[in-house]
């Protein structure tokens, strides 16, 4: 693999700077959402590990003025979006005083996570990082969600995704993995995407 080849704005970056939104990320979830139609007029979404924000604005075009969304990172998101149904927290997911905020401001439709781990190179110690950001974000959907919510995470692929779909279909009805177009060739990370919140 090239050491260039994250290094170079291949199409979906191109397209994403031409449209205003900071990274290439926000065509994951456009793909994401166009196959599962999870996100409806009205929504309350929580956006997790939102930075630099295209999710988060994409979402907010999206509802265009109605629902609400909830954001977290521990850095600042690189947008301004002039919508007011929108509440962002620069901190720690797992700080307890930001998780009383975000569930103050539940229940949610939608639970969002492009999060990832700062990477070192060693894989096994990415995916486990990766992993156990999943699980925070599954934990943070069984108190947030409510029922028939969904759940959209990425996972760095190492062999857990089984397990995790397994434990996510005891708490949805329906759980699956996919990796949209716009994710690189040479990238190991796919999205676990469930549907259909029991509670």
């Amino acid at each position: 693999m090239s050491a260039s080849s994250y290094e170079k704005p291949d199409f979906w970056a191109q397209k994403a700077k031409k449209e205003g939104y900071p990274a290439r990320s926000v065509y994951k979830l456009a793909e994401i959402d166009e196959k599962f139609r999870l996100l409806k007029k009205g929504a309350r979404v929580l956006d997790i590990g939102a930075a630099p924000g295209s999710w988060s604005l994409w979402v907010l075009k999206r509802l265009a003025g109605s629902g609400f969304l909830a954001a977290v990172d521990l850095n600042p998101l690189g947008i301004q979006p002039p919508y007011g149904n929108f509440h962002f927290i620069q901190g720690d997911l797992y700080a307890p005083e930001v998780r009383a905020d975000l569930l103050a401001r539940g229940p949610y439709d939608l639970v969002l996570s492009d999060a990832a781990p700062a990477t070192t190179g060693n894989r096994l110690v990415d995916q486990g990082a990766s992993e156990s950001i999943v699980e925070a974000v599954i934990a943070y959907g069984e108190e947030a969600l409510a029922v028939g919510g969904a759940l959209v995470v990425k996972i760095f692929q190492g062999g857990s995704e089984r397990a995790l779909i397994d434990m996510l279909k005891q708490r949805f009805t329906q759980a699956r993995g996919f990796k949209p177009q716009a994710c690189r060739a040479e990238s190991f990370e796919t999205y676990l995407v469930a549907t259909g919140f029991r509670a």
